[in-house]
């Protein structure tokens, strides 16, 4: 190992945080090419059968080669061996938990700072989309099948790649009028650029071939037994979009939102962006946000900049223990959102109007860690007390919406609300597969991609056999 390697990670410009919560600007602005090249020559360069980052990847990145790539500014030669197995490297360049995943075991951690990989693969697919830089695709012969994919989402779209590079034809359904399902609704334009969303999805219909059919809801615009004798597999992409709400007094004042309708009447319907845009979006001064999660932080985050002079976090645990990424938690900090721990919400109280005015709140405390080292909270007797709030938003997680699987009676469903499939993403329905959040429960895009991913591969045996296992 060379004596003078750089044991700091190269740091990626930001917008200031005083001048960022005015906008929905990217926060994090990339590296450049040099900044870039000086991040990837800090790389150990860990032969790929060995590499424990890409044991790490959910979608199996031979990250040492590109990073290599990057170094030889070959930037063509780098997005190709991504796209070898992650067909969205804009997206997971900004919104993976690189930290959790590919960062998490990278060799260069026992030696200094990890190498900053999602950074790189964002600076990749950044680079090559301004340049004009096409990765070259290997496509099979046509085999005159055609899948349904439901939903286009992370899993959908990344299904989507995967059965088109092997000859079939995909339509997907798309229940909004825009695709990229989360990616578009959920995820804040400061994280996550729309245009990012766009292309890729571009690329998937104008070079890949991919049809999209906006506008239609499975069950309701065309009856699943439809699809079923229109195509000969169908991959169940539908995720995860039904909010889930506190059973508290008060619950339905006015004032109240899920995150889910909030961040889409803000992201979907460019809410920030009235009389420009037709959607408006509630304003006031003073917001807060039932949750500690990347929604939550995008909640809280996207509120400051509509307008509200303070936003609250209430969390029922203290910050070691929020699901947010670090660095969500930081930008969040950074901005002016301020956290409450150790509390959880009791009633919610209205004025004459029925509007929310009060959200009554407890004081816990933490148990003794549980065998997953986890501690629960206690509330304490007498510790009540009350904040004033023009809005309140709860953050507590999302589930799969009924309306599809209300229409497959025959679909086994979990308790949970999830569908029930194997290790080969088989339902129990003959020739229906599927994966992502409709499966996981709300989970993470690269997971739901790797779902999707995954999934290709067995409706290609499928397709190719006509072997099913009944599960």
């Amino acid at each position: 190992m060379p004596k003078d390697i750089k044991k700091k990670r190269i740091e990626v410009p930001e917008q200031d945080p005083r001048a960022r919560i005015h906008n929905f600007g990217e926060v994090s602005m990339g590296y450049t090419l040099e900044l870039a090249i000086q991040e990837a020559e800090r790389c150990l360069h860990c032969p790929p059968d060995k590499a424990p980052c890409i044991r790490g990847c959910p979608v199996d990145v031979n990250i040492p080669a590109f990073i290599s790539k990057i170094i030889e500014r070959d930037i063509k030669g780098a997005l190709e061996i991504i796209k070898e197995t992650n067909s969205l490297p804009g997206i997971t360049g900004r919104v993976c938990p690189q930290e959790e995943q590919c960062e998490m075991h990278c060799m260069m951690g026992k030696l200094g700072d990890k190498i900053n990989i999602g950074k790189l693969e964002r600076f990749v697919a950044d680079y090559a989309r301004s340049h004009g830089i096409l990765s070259n695709v290997k496509v099979e012969k046509k085999k005159g099948k055609k899948v349904a994919i439901v939903g286009s989402g992370p899993a959908g779209l990344s299904c989507a790649f995967d059965l088109v590079k092997k000859g079939y034809e995909v339509n997907v359904m798309e229940a909004l009028h825009k695709e990229g399902g989360v990616l578009v609704y959920g995820i804040p334009e400061f994280r996550l650029p729309k245009d990012v969303v766009r292309y890729e999805v571009d690329y998937l219909k104008k070079m890949m071939g991919v049809k999209f059919m906006i506008n239609t809801v499975v069950g309701k615009t065309i009856p699943f037994e439809e699809i079923m004798k229109k195509y000969d597999a169908v991959f169940i992409a539908s995720g995860a979009g039904t909010p889930k709400f506190l059973e508290l007094p008060g619950v339905n004042l006015k004032g109240i939102y899920s995150a889910n309708e909030f961040l889409t009447r803000i992201n979907l319907m460019k809410a920030y962006k009235f009389p420009e845009y037709d959607t408006p979006i509630k304003k006031g001064k003073r917001l807060a946000v039932i949750g500690s999660g990347n929604v939550a932080m995008d909640v809280a985050r996207s509120a400051l900049r509509v307008g509200y002079e303070e936003v609250y976090i209430l969390y029922r645990r203290t910050k070691e223990y929020m699901t947010a990424r670090k660095e969500e938690v930081k930008h969040a900090e950074e901005e002016g959102v301020k956290f409450m721990f150790l509390v959880s919400p009791t009633e919610l109280i209205g004025d004459k109007d029925g509007k929310i005015m009060v959200v009554k709140l407890i004081m816990n405390e933490l148990t003794d860690p549980d065998e997953t080292g986890r501690r629960k909270p206690v509330p304490i007797p007498n510790s009540d007390f009350g904040i004033q709030v023009d809005t309140l938003i709860f953050a507590i997680g999302q589930k799969p919406n009924k309306v599809l699987f209300e229409n497959v009676p025959d679909l086994k469903i979990s308790e949970r609300g999830t569908i029930v499939i194997d290790e080969g993403y088989r339902t129990n329905v003959k020739g229906i597969f599927a994966g992502g959040d409709a499966v996981r429960g709300e989970a993470t895009v690269v997971l739901a991609m790797g779902d999707g991913k995954k999934a290709a591969k067995y409706i290609d045996e499928y397709l190719r056999t006509g072997k099913w296992k009944e599960n």
